[in-house]
């Protein structure tokens, strides 16, 4: 399900939700994405006993843009696109943190479309794209979209204003944010204990 802000992944049914705050610039972001998110979505997505929901941090414009590719193709392209982007950010990173002044000069000078492209550009997210099955034309016109780009900068402002996300990646369960908990191993025993069967009602009176 597509939010105006957010992804969430699972059975609606499902009563409990993890909330996940991402910055894509975030190597610490890109560690839980290729650790702890694949045991959520196998030991727990999978099985129905948790929903999943994906909410982004925007540091810089560099996240904006990379956030802008990963909802470009629709909802059912988010999770495997958000996938790709953590997985292949060694890389990508890499080529933001050596850009040159002039690719910097660039990325923060003329129209915000222009500009995301540009760093689309000089990152190579337009590769990493076009293995998702989206070309070139496609997420030009998503790095364009400045009425989500706005959506997305300021659901990002409100939830550091409103709920204190102030570092990445932070957690909620049921709405509920986790204070001190940035990592799989603090995650993993809150998230086991709140998705525990409750065995009351079968117990024998």
């Amino acid at each position: 399900e597509r939010t105006e802000a957010s992804h969430v992944v699972g059975n609606p049914e499902t009563k409990t939700q993890l909330t996940e705050w991402v910055s894509y610039t975030c190597p610490a972001c890109a560690n839980f994405s290729r650790n702890g998110e694949e045991v959520v979505k196998l030991a727990y997505v999978g099985p129905g006993k948790a929903k999943l929901e994906i909410r982004h941090v925007q540091r810089n414009i560099v996240d904006v843009a990379v956030t802008l590719a990963a909802w470009c193709g629709g909802a059912d392209k988010f999770l495997q696109n958000h996938s790709a982007l953590m997985w292949r950010q060694d890389a990508w990173l890499e080529k933001a943190r050596k850009a040159t002044p002039g690719q910097q000069q660039r990325w923060m000078s003329g129209p915000a479309a222009t500009r995301r492209k540009a760093i689309a550009s000089d990152v190579d997210l337009y590769t990493i794209m076009q293995s998702r099955g989206i070309d070139r034309n496609q997420l030009d016109r998503c790095l364009a979209d400045d009425i989500l780009a706005n959506r997305l900068t300021d659901a990002s402002a409100a939830d550091y204003t409103e709920r204190g996300i102030a570092s990445t990646p932070s957690f909620a369960l049921d709405g509920e944010v986790i204070k001190g908990a940035h990592g799989w191993p603090q995650l993993a025993p809150l998230l086991s204990e709140a998705t525990k069967p409750d065995l009351s009602g079968s117990l024998p009176k």
